[in-house]
């Protein structure tokens, strides 16, 4: 099926997530939309619906587990589920002074637990369908993993890990889990960004990417899509380095403030 007509999008109120969901809203096209702040949300609800989608927004955290089970089972039974982005994220990074404890555990809860939350629920209802899609969304910090941000670069490269296990892991109930591991895009975390950013790009055109590859590689049951090429390259090649190395080119980089 390369037109899904039942999307669920976490962290739809701005970023990626806000710009899967106006890509995918069109008439035909019911959308389950979810993030934390409410105005944010709504606007974006009020896009897609003018793009003639039939949306439904929940105002829901995705470290809450029940809620999260109740808000994917309820929306399933009413429009069952042809694809799931797992995408809500979030990041801290201070240069060399990285993360604190507690901003280390709220990634993880988040960009962690926050999958766990969302992909669960949807095997949950697919797998008697033996049908479905499901995205996790990554970042290429996954093949490099970062000094300014180390609990950012741990939480996506075990979501990317993990949704790559799961697509030959599900492969015999119909069910094809996809990683995606985009470079910069314009979002709520990139604003904070006060460094170059090579290959900088706007949602719009990440989500158009993204659905082109998720589109073309449904024959192949595709496992991962990385975007841009050029930095992905170069992320991989700093990623195989030995970790000394890799070690002190990435602390040469500029850093946050």
């Amino acid at each position: 099926m390369t037109n899904p007509k039942s999307i669920l999008i976490t962290g739809a109120s701005s970023g990626l997530g806000e710009a899967l969901a106006i890509e995918y809203a069109a008439p035909g096209v019911s959308l389950a939309l979810s993030g934390r702040d409410k105005v944010r949300l709504m606007a974006v609800c009020d896009q897609c619906k003018s793009l003639g989608a039939d949306v439904h927004p929940t105002v829901l955290d995705v470290v809450q587990t029940d809620k999260m089970k109740a808000w994917i089972s309820d929306f399933d039974q009413a429009h069952p589920l042809d694809l799931v982005i797992a995408n809500a994220g979030i990041s801290a990074g201070g240069g060399n002074a990285g993360e604190s404890e507690a901003q280390a555990r709220a990634i993880f809860d988040i960009n962690l637990g926050g999958v766990l939350n969302t992909i669960w629920p949807a095997i949950d209802v697919m797998r008697p369908r033996k049908s479905g899609h499901i995205v996790v969304v990554s970042s290429l910090a996954a093949f490099t993993p970062l000094p300014g941000a180390p609990a950012y670069s741990a939480s996506k490269v075990a979501v990317k890990a993990y949704a790559e296990s799961l697509n030959g892991a599900l492969k015999d109930d119909g069910i094809t889990v996809t990683s995606i591991c985009p470079g910069f895009i314009k979002s709520r975390i990139t604003d904070k960004n006060d460094f170059p950013m090579p290959f900088f790009m706007s949602g719009k055109k990440a989500a158009r990417i993204i659905r082109a590859g998720l589109n073309k590689g449904r024959a192949t049951k595709r496992i991962s899509l990385v975007f841009p090429w050029p930095m992905a390259a170069v992320s991989w090649l700093t990623g195989v380095l030995p970790p000394c190395l890799r070690r002190w080119i990435l602390l040469k980089a500029p850093q946050k403030k």
